[in-house]
């Protein structure tokens, strides 16, 4: 029986992200901070998970923006701590600011930046290669083909930070962050690091004539790790290094995995360099790679990183000359056909789950608001009170107010403001008087909303804000948001309304509004929209609050509102294109709407959408 919890050793297949967390664990990291986002959510509370588990002495939170997130664990390292901060590949672009100036500060206890890729993308307004922003930054990058190595790369990275006193970048994709893999718990490390933040101002806050030395320092930090990824013997290896071959590939991350399974179900072999450090390339390893072979394939994801640091080219075969493709994920038949372009060989790989797929025919869905959503209600009224108004509105899963025709805009965090400011000073200059409606969640106006209203309120802007109040941070797995008054492990924190927040940027017209009453919220969007067509009038903001029901199914369950269709529906199907819910189903054969009892969560807000009254909540329900 093992009575220390601490020191245990045991498996668990779980998701790559958890593997990480665990890898965190195992390398004693003191501080891990963190903005949730697709691929990157369940590192954190897997950390969390460990901590509570194995009364650990980890500090986790969930930071306002990623910005934030990022400066909080770099502080924690320059006072001598291990700190990470983990984020998705458009977080980067936040906290990018910090980074670059980290790499030339440098650290002190080891600081892990985890940033998770979404090539595809899946749920990302971009495909970039955060591999690219280390080139860019200057900052070693490790990328993992796997969960495991995942788990071990953190350690691996957080001995470099702390030998060359530098940031280093983990870089999981999509496929690392969400695969599944039997992973062996390690003991965990030491967590027995004191504060002690010792002043150094030409470092810490260092002027522009010691930037300058320091970015010197930089590159020759970078110079020194080059050559330590060189000489290691258990980074950037070659498979079958001796098969006669006039060609050869060069893959890293998932797509090396995906190419070894490939080949190895073809029964070929060629030699393979996998490249673990993309930044900086091991080149001389590399370029000695290359001179053994007439043609090399390089295979990465999402940009041409690796192919960019190769000088001599005239061999390769890769996503600058076209031969890979530039944009989307290199999935395993995207792969295959790459291969067997690249070998002469017939493409055989994964044909018969295609064609099993391909027969099923199933029904094309676009992805939807779910049933019972509050945003839908509140995008609906929005809509149905000024049809003609522009619609700026933000990342979230609120985005898909597009299938109501009420987003028109969409460009990045808290842009949803800066984009209404805009489209209100353009249209001023012309003496316009156009409605503009914005809307942004609640996560996201803490995360970056607040400094574009501030700017709207100064510049004496005029259009309404609608913020979407689930009271969560609903598409990346339900965390807490500041106005929860929750932190990352579950306890108790400050709780900063919205409201104080909203009022505290200066705004002066501020409603709460519940948007299940949609008559009442039509009301609340006409009036708001008046305020700012006023002579004393500016920036209006609307509160539409209602809580998600998918976090909190019991509320609608306590009044359930049944809805029926009735004899006088005539299959106009206004109720299904303009609401969009996935209740609402066509049935074309009979010319009329019918309810999905599976998706239906008794909402009712359906009936308002019925000119003919077709849509009635049953009685005594």
């Amino acid at each position: 029986m093992i009575t220390d919890k601490k020191n245990a050793s045991r498996a668990e297949i779980v998701l790559g992200n958890i593997a990480i967390a665990r890898g965190l664990v195992e390398a004693g990291c003191n501080v891990v901070t963190s903005y949730p986002g697709t691929p990157s959510s369940e590192i954190l509370p897997g950390v969390v998970r460990f901590n509570k588990e194995e009364q650990l002495p980890i500090y986790t939170e969930w930071s306002t923006n990623e910005k934030v997130a990022f400066e909080t664990a770099l502080a924690a390292s320059w006072a001598g701590k291990r700190s990470a901060v983990i984020m998705k590949m458009v977080g980067l672009n936040v906290a990018a600011d910090p980074l670059m100036s980290a790499a030339y500060t440098g650290v002190n206890g080891g600081f892990l930046v985890i940033v998770a890729d979404d090539p595809g993308p899946h749920s990302s307004q971009t495909e970039q290669d955060t591999r690219l922003f280390a080139h860019f930054a200057k900052v070693p990058c490790l990328d993992p083909a796997d969960p495991e190595e995942a788990r071990r790369m953190v350690k691996l990275g957080f001995e470099l930070s702390e030998e060359y006193r530098m940031p280093v970048i983990l870089r999981p994709a999509i496929r690392v962050c969400h695969a599944k893999q039997a992973i062996e718990f390690h003991p965990v490390g030491s967590f027995e690091r004191t504060a002690n933040f010792e002043k150094e101002p030409s470092r810490w806050a260092a002027t522009p004539r010691f930037r300058y030395i320091l970015h010197k320092e930089l590159n020759q930090k970078l110079d020194d790790v080059r050559e330590k990824f060189e000489a290691a013997e258990d980074l950037n290896p070659v498979f079958f290094g001796d098969v006669k071959s006039e060609k050869a590939l060069i893959a890293a991350g998932v797509p090396c995995a995906n190419a070894l399974d490939i080949l190895e179900d073809w029964g070929v072999q060629i030699p393979i360099l996998k490249i673990d450090t993309p930044f900086p390339l091991p080149a001389v390893k590399v370029s000695e790679f290359v001179s053994r072979f007439q043609q090399v394939l390089i295979l990465e994801e999402t940009d041409y990183t690796i192919e960019l640091q190769i000088p001599d080219k005239t061999k390769l075969l890769g996503r600058i000359n076209g031969f890979v493709p530039g944009a989307g994920e290199l999935v395993p038949e995207v792969i295959a056909g790459i291969l067997s372009k690249f070998l002469g060989k017939q493409p055989e790989f994964g044909t018969a789950l295609s064609d099993a797929v391909t027969e099923i025919d199933l029904p094309m869905r676009i992805p939807n608001l779910c049933p019972g959503c509050p945003h839908r209600a509140s995008f609906y009224a929005i809509k149905r009170a000024f049809p003609k108004a522009i619609f700026p509105s933000d990342i979230g899963c609120y985005t898909l107010g597009s299938n109501l025709d009420a987003v028109d805009t969409c460009i990045d965090m808290g842009g949803a403001i800066s984009m209404a400011h805009g489209l209100a000073v353009a249209y001023a200059q012309d003496g316009k008087k156009q409605p503009i409606i914005a809307t942004i969640g609640d996560s996201t106006f803490f995360h970056s909303g607040m400094a574009p209203l501030l700017n709207s309120v100064y510049n004496a802007s005029r259009y309404v804000l609608v913020i979407l109040d689930n009271e969560i941070t609903a598409m990346t797995g339900f965390q807490p948001t500041p106005s929860s008054g929750v932190l990352a492990d579950g306890s108790p924190g400050g709780k900063i309304t919205l409201e104080e927040a909203v009022q505290g940027c200066g705004v002066k017209y501020l409603k709460v509004a519940d948007p299940y009453n949609i008559d009442d919220m039509i009301k609340e969007v006409k009036t708001a929209v008046a305020y700012t067509l006023q002579p004393d009038g500016g920036v209006a903001v609307i509160i539409s609050r209602f809580p998600c029901v998918l976090r909190h199914p019991e509320i609608l369950q306590k009044n359930p509102q049944r809805v029926q269709v009735t004899d006088e529906c005539n299959g106009c199907w206004i109720c299904v294109d303009r609401f969009a819910c996935p209740g609402l189903v066509k049935d074309e054969a009979n010319s009329r709407v019918v309810i999905d009892r599976k998706v239906c969560t008794d909402c009712g807000l359906c009936v308002v959408t019925c000119y003919r009254g077709a849509l009635i909540v049953e009685k005594n329900v």
